[in-house]
């Protein structure tokens, strides 16, 4: 077999294989008696930027509009979210956000400036979709919100005063403002962040220089006690671990979380990604090999935090992360749009997956991005709107929103790989949900063989297993306008013979499953 695999490679053929040990079951073994962290539901958080087709379009058409709307949010999306208990939205940005000024952002529409968006697509930016609008958005998903100021382009005095128009219970004129134009009680800020990569878009800095200004800044905001909001510290990206290690050693006083960010290439060059569809199984395999790659990033963080944070404070917040392809040929490129698929249900689970293992520190994520742009829960164009397997992935999870992790073991697992390399068959995570009932999530990896996997659940009879299963028989498998349900959960179920309980976990599939005596 090694032979034959090395003529391929010689050859410049990827060769795929999976390879199984000796015993002929993979074992995943859950332990009740040893509850861990709760799975913060902010894990599931959700990331519109003003990009593209994301807000505009996507989300907001307007008052006017003839797409059935609620004060400029389309009901169609709106519900659909709703759907999936979004539990927290960061907004504006991503690199939108340091060239956002707020005040451009309130008042009457007909009214406000409008500027460009450099960003992204050198498109007009109407400021439509400003403050209050956001904050209308945040309370019909019944989602907390994640404000991003601007640290790049702004000063202290405009982020402090933006935190003011927004939090204040006083008789400022900058809360009165905030009345006249139509909310005169305060609005809820859940966490606010100062500044979004400074190692890049938002400055080209370095971590001791954005250190320094993230304790200028941070001084002067100030709000009611039970108004301020959580700060959170534009940290690094990939395996540099120097921006937590500085910002958690010199900053931590008044930081409740340090941001990192990570996107999945298959090829790892920005130059050139990979396609979105019809990519070959040796793409099928770079994507996952290198999504995985969060676990050793959040591990390495970790252990820094750990050194300079033994008490826990600070949370690790990956507040970009998600797949990243090649545009869409005929878009704007500045528009990242992709289209998504079985692929990307697949990384979305192997993530949350890494997240529940590491829930201690691990206290929000932000997918990028919700609607139209990148790893979206949702695609819409015009007035028609179709859900992605990416959206179902979330759905599937929902039990896992602020349920209690609980230790996994798995034995004899399987190896799915490519080139002489490979990643683990089997991704499995557990938890304890509010429903008191035990699910176990489980992922494989193999884009071409099921595997049989033995559940024990120590501490509970296990009798039987029912849930969802998302899968197809293409790897690009994909939801269109034409074929909107070409792909989307189904239910299983599966009983326990002879004191066992088998699962067959079919190829390039994710599982969520309920435990049942």
């Amino acid at each position: 077999m090694q032979a034959f695999k090395s003529t391929l490679v010689a050859l410049g053929v990827m060769a795929a294989f999976a390879s199984s040990p000796a015993l002929a079951q993979v074992s995943v073994r859950v332990d009740t008696a040893k509850p861990g962290a709760v799975i913060n539901k902010n894990v599931y958080g959700q990331f519109a930027e003003h990009l593209g087709t994301g807000i505009y379009e996507g989300l907001w058409v307007g008052t006017d509009s003839k797409i059935p709307n609620t004060r400029g949010w389309r009901n169609d999306v709106v519900g659909a979210l709703k759907a999936l208990h979004v539990p927290l939205v960061r907004w504006p940005g991503g690199c939108f956000a340091d060239e956002y000024h707020w005040k451009d952002g309130i008042g009457p529409r007909s009214k406000r400036p409008v500027s460009v968006n450099t960003n992204w697509g050198g498109v007009p930016e109407t400021n439509a979709v400003g403050t209050h609008e956001f904050f209308d958005l945040a309370e019909m998903l019944g989602a907390d919100a994640y404000v991003n100021g601007n640290l790049g382009t702004g000063t202290p005095q405009e982020m402090a005063e933006w935190v003011e128009y927004m939090t204040s219970t006083g008789q400022s004129s900058l809360a009165q403002l905030r009345a006249r134009n139509g909310h005169p009680q305060p609005f809820k800020v859940a966490y606010f962040a100062i500044g979004n990569e400074a190692w890049g878009c938002g400055g080209n800095m370095k971590p001791e220089y954005y250190t320094s200004l993230y304790n200028h800044y941070t001084t002067f905001l100030k709000a009611p006690k039970e108004r301020m909001p959580k700060l959170i510290a534009s940290g690094g990206t990939g395996d540099d671990t120097a921006w937590t290690d500085v910002l958690s050693r010199d900053a931590g006083r008044v930081t409740d979380g340090i941001s990192f960010h990570y996107y999945t290439l298959p090829t790892g060059e920005w130059d050139r990604k990979g396609a979105a569809v019809g990519f070959p199984e040796s793409e099928w395999f770079s994507t996952v090999q290198r999504t995985l790659r969060m676990e050793d990033f959040i591990r390495k963080n970790v252990a820094v935090l750990d050194k300079n944070d033994p008490k826990k404070k600070i949370g690790f917040y990956v507040d970009e992360w998600g797949t990243w392809y090649d545009v869409e040929q005929g878009t704007n490129p500045g528009f990242l749009f992709q289209r998504n698929t079985l692929r990307d249900a697949v990384v979305a689970a192997l993530n949350f997956n890494i997240f529940h293992a590491h829930a201690e520190r691990v206290r929000m994520t932000n997918i990028a991005q919700m609607v139209n742009v990148l790893q979206a829960m949702i695609i819409t164009d015009k007035n028609r709107m179709l859900l992605t397997p990416t959206y179902y992935a979330y759905q599937m999870y929902i039990p896992f929103q602020d349920a209690t992790s609980l230790p996994v073991t798995l034995a004899n697992n399987t190896t799915y790989g490519a080139n002489g390399q490979g990643v683990p068959g089997i991704s499995a995570s557990a938890a304890r949900a509010k429903d008191g009932k035990v699910y176990v999530a489980l992922v494989n990896t193999n884009p071409r063989e099921a595997t049989d996997v033995t559940l024990d659940v120590a501490g509970q009879a296990a009798g039987t297993v029912r849930g969802q299963v998302l899968t197809a028989d293409a790897m690009d498998a994909h939801n269109t306008f034409e074929k909107p349900q070409a792909i989307k959960p189904a239910p299983f179920s599966a009983a326990a013979s002879g004191g066992k309980l088998t699962v067959k976990v079919p190829a390039k599939a994710v599982m969520v499953l309920a435990i049942e005596g």
